[in-house]
C-alpha cells in the first residue's frame, strides 16, 4: 500500500503564493510519474503538473509560467510553488503518483488540499 499526504493548502488573496508539498510513502518500487491535479466545484479533475516516466515536466496552459513543479532528491516528494494565483485556481488539489510493480501500473491519489484564491 502506498500513502500520499498532502500539505500546504489554504486561502491566499489574488496574486498571492502557496506551495504545496506531498510525500509518498510505503510500498514503492519505481514511481513512474509524480504530480498534481485539481477539482474544482462542478468541475472535473485536471491535470495541474506531473513529473513524467521520462524525468520531464507536464503542465496546464493555464498555469504555466506561474506554477512550478519540483521534487526532492529521493523523488518521492514532490512540490508545487504557485505564484500570481488568480481566483480560478480555487480548488482541491490532489496528489498523484503512479507507481510500475513489475509490468503493471497502479495509480495513488491523496486526500487532497483545498486552495480558495479570494479578496
Amino acid at each position: 500500500q502506498v500513502q500520499l499526504v498532502e500539505s500546504g493548502g489554504g486561502l491566499v488573496q489574488p496574486g498571492g503564493s502557496l506551495r504545496l508539498s506531498c510525500a509518498a510513502s510505503g510500498s514503492i518500487s519505481s514511481i513512474n510519474a509524480m504530480g498534481w491535479y485539481r477539482q474544482a466545484p462542478g468541475k472535473q479533475r485536471e491535470l495541474v503538473a506531473i513529473f513524467t516516466s521520462d524525468d520531464s515536466t507536464r503542465y496546464a496552459d493555464s498555469v504555466k509560467g506561474r506554477f512550478t513543479i519540483s521534487r526532492g532528491n529521493a523523488k518521492n516528494t514532490v512540490y508545487l510553488q504557485m505564484n500570481s494565483l488568480k481566483p480560478e485556481d480555487t480548488a482541491v488539489y490532489y496528489c498523484n503518483c503512479v507507481i510500475l510493480y513489475g509490468i503493471t501500473l497502479r495509480s495513488y491519489w491523496g486526500q487532497g488540499t483545498q486552495v480558495i484564491v479570494s479578496s
